[in-house]
């Protein structure tokens, strides 16, 4: 089953591609169960956040092609989250959609690592006052 999380803005997802068919994201069942399985209860905790994750990001960072590493620090208990998406191209099938293919919570260090090590396709402005 699919499940809608939000529209994204397709400008802002451009540093990844400028080839984004859609701006509509969503979850699969398989998706969820890849959560709950590697990364205990992140799903039930963090999943309302998941629209703010995308539509507010405070990193995008290179990954595979079409797909973006988001990261956003979460005000609500301090924790730092990472959300990967695959992007829809004009190469993949009509039916696709944007799509959350994980997501987990993060140690300092490893947001500090990622940021250290990965090139920053995009940060927020409100980051660097």
């Amino acid at each position: 089953m699919i499940h809608p999380i939000c529209k994204i803005d397709i400008a802002l997802y451009s540093v990844v591609t400028s080839d984004i068919q859609t701006d509509e994201v969503i979850i699969t069942d398989e998706r969820i169960e890849h959560i709950r399985a590697h990364h205990g209860d992140d799903f039930e905790i963090y999943r309302e956040y998941f629209s703010e994750i995308l539509r507010a990001p405070d990193y995008i960072l290179e990954n595979k092609p079409n797909t973006a590493e988001i990261l956003k620090e979460i005000v609500h208990n301090g924790k730092k989250c990472k959300l990967i998406l695959r992007l829809q191209t004009s190469t993949d099938p009509p039916i696709y959609r944007n799509a959350i293919i994980t997501f987990l919570h993060i140690r300092d260090s490893e947001w500090n690592r990622l940021l250290r090590n990965k090139k920053i396709l995009y940060t927020n402005s409100n980051l660097m006052i």
